[in-house]
């Protein structure tokens, strides 16, 4: 099933379904969403959270990496995104989450997915608006989106507005290489 579904999702322009999980990678709690595409229209498929207990950083990176690649091979995406790591004042703290992005970027890659990476206040930006949007403002876009959803936690949220961005970011940068090509090829004709 899954190289089936991977074998879907590279034309969606024509009608065919693109599945895109998005990612908030965390070592206590790793946010996962999964969204499916069909040109302009969007559905909720899935959302959830890997959670690690206490514990030596190996085995929490092993159980992130066990859980990720079930979520990867139950929903067989076709495309992976992940937000990108802010730097903050704890040291050890910013190298742990480091440490779960590399295991949210791994997994994907090891699925054979492209993996697109977004700044948190890019994805707010694609989702509101505004790169400086609060988290009630993004759950208000999510709500609008996809009716109904109650993500699992604040950290699944984060990651369908992930997968929401990345979605866009798509269909922004299809749109412009388009018209790009479009003009140049106007601009050879004699």
């Amino acid at each position: 099933m899954f190289a089936f579904r991977a074998s879907l999702g590279k034309t969606e322009k024509s009608g065919r379904i693109m599945r895109v999980l998005g990612l908030d990678p965390g070592l206590r709690n790793l946010g996962w969403g999964v969204i499916e595409a069909r040109g302009a229209g969007l559905r909720h498929i899935a959302n959830g959270t890997c959670r690690t207990g206490s514990g030596e950083l190996a085995t929490r990176l092993l159980e992130l990496h066990e859980q990720l690649s079930a979520v990867v091979a139950r929903w067989a995406p076709d495309e992976a995104a992940v937000e990108k790591t802010f730097v903050n004042r704890d040291a050890a703290g910013t190298l742990k989450l480091g440490q779960a992005r590399a295991i949210a970027l791994l997994v994907p890659a090891q699925a054979g997915l492209p993996v697109g990476e977004y700044a948190p206040n890019a994805v707010k930006k694609a989702v509101v608006g505004a790169g400086h949007a609060e988290k009630s403002q993004i759950a208000h876009m999510l709500a609008l989106q996809f009716p109904g959803v109650k993500p699992d936690s604040a950290d699944a949220a984060d990651a369908l507005a992930v997968a929401l961005a990345h979605h866009f970011h798509r269909r922004t940068g299809a749109r412009y290489t388009a018209a790009l090509e479009a003009a140049q090829a106007k601009a050879a004709r004699p």
